[in-house]
């Protein structure tokens, strides 16, 4: 069905004469009649009857009606649902649980008319192929790069530092420990099941545990964030780590430790990935907002993998 027309015969009834939708529609009189009668062969119906008075509705064009205006409604939603400015920002964290999503809700604390559509792929490859189709606007990731070229257009930035703490049961031997650098974790056992070979959290865990003589296992199934803590306080070898923003509850029983490292303190590079044409004006607010709450990555004191250090100019 031509939309144009439906609009036009909406107009029509609401002005109450063709000459007066012509004006409305910036039409002529002649193209307001050819627009109705197409509408009306396609139909199979009269929708208005002429008389030398004007046009009036027939008791078909009364029954259209609603649904002509019902049609014109849902061009205007389906416009507006991707129309930068009217639909809701959408971006990708890797969990609703976890650092950046906090990041993400200090944004609409302080930008509480934003509409936000919050969504979670898998990894990283997964998440920059959205952001280039155009299915998300904006994704929070460790971008493993300059391993790897970033696609043409697609522009990332720093926003958040993420510290580790080792994390362990009341039978560790580290677990009265105030503070622990990552080198007296050498040879020791860091349980992560959910550590996915080919995601760019394996390869920040990869690249940590090379550096400091760490073994990570990943081995058994991944049953979820209870079963983690039950094993993390049953045994004394092993343990693994957490962020101070990783939101955890257990029982009182296990008598769970979160201890930080230090000296230096390994850190998980989150950026904003977003695609430099997007011309949605919540994007650019984020991106203000992050990057105005981000301090900067101080140069010494802190360890991060090999691809998330800017490259120098003298070595570029």
């Amino acid at each position: 069905m031509d939309l144009s027309a439906v609009r036009t015969f909406v107009t029509a009834v609401d002005t109450g004469q063709f000459q007066e939708a012509a004006a409305e529609l910036s039409i002529t009189p002649q193209a307001v009649s050819k627009r109705i009668a197409v509408l009306e062969k396609d139909l199979g119906v009269q929708l208005f009857s002429r008389t030398t008075r004007g046009a009036r509705l027939t008791i078909d064009g009364q029954a259209f009606l609603p649904y002509a205006r019902a049609l014109l409604q849902a061009e205007d939603r389906a416009a507006a649902s991707v129309r930068p400015g009217r639909r809701a920002l959408r971006v990708d964290v890797i969990g609703r649980r976890i650092s950046v999503a906090g990041l993400l809700r200090d944004f609409h604390r302080a930008y509480p008319e934003t509409d936000l559509d919050v969504v979670t792929l898998f990894d990283s490859d997964t998440a920059i192929a959205a952001v280039r189709s155009g299915m998300i606007d904006a994704t929070f990731r460790a971008v493993t790069m300059p391993g790897r070229q970033l696609p043409d257009g697609i522009e990332t930035t720093p926003v958040f530092d993420e510290p580790l703490y080792l994390f362990t049961g009341p039978a560790h031997e580290f677990a009265a420990t105030r503070a622990i650098t990552p080198a007296q974790l050498a040879g020791r056992r860091i349980w992560m099941p959910g550590n996915m070979p080919g995601t760019e959290w394996a390869a920040f865990y990869d690249e940590l545990a090379a550096a400091f003589g760490i073994t990570i296992e990943s081995t058994g199934p991944n049953f979820g964030t209870e079963h983690l803590l039950d094993t993390i306080a049953d045994s004394s070898t092993l343990a693994t780590f957490v962020s101070e923003q990783t939101p955890l509850v257990w029982p009182v029983g296990h008598d769970l430790r979160r201890i930080p490292l230090h000296n230096p303190v390994p850190v998980y590079p989150h950026s904003l990935v977003w695609r430099s044409d997007n011309p949605h004006p919540a994007l650019a607010a984020l991106r203000r907002h992050l990057t105005s709450t981000y301090p900067g990555r101080p140069d010494n004191g802190i360890w991060t993998p090999k691809w998330a250090q800017p490259v120098r100019a003298d070595h570029a």
